[in-house]
């Protein structure tokens, strides 16, 4: 009979898009100092995705209700 193989824990998903945007920027600082031990540093790499991925499904999200309140055509972003 098979062994049940341990289910490894899934990072937490952050509370907000600030709360991952921090989290990745400091991911990125521990990663570029170079003195993470390579198996952190793939570790830091997958985490990042994860967050990378959340951040942009996030800002995708607010695009389009910034479409749907500005009637189906997203304006141009400039300063005034």
């Amino acid at each position: 009979m098979p062994k049940a193989t341990p289910k490894t824990e899934l990072p937490h998903e952050p509370a907000s898009y600030e709360a991952a945007l921090e989290e990745l920027e400091q991911l990125v600082t521990r990663i570029e100092s170079g003195q993470m031990p390579l198996d952190q540093m793939l570790a830091g790499y997958q985490r990042g995705a994860v967050l990378l991925a959340f951040c942009r499904k996030r800002l995708d999200a607010v695009q389009d209700q910034i479409k749907v309140l500005d009637e189906g055509s997203l304006q141009a972003w400039g300063q005034e």
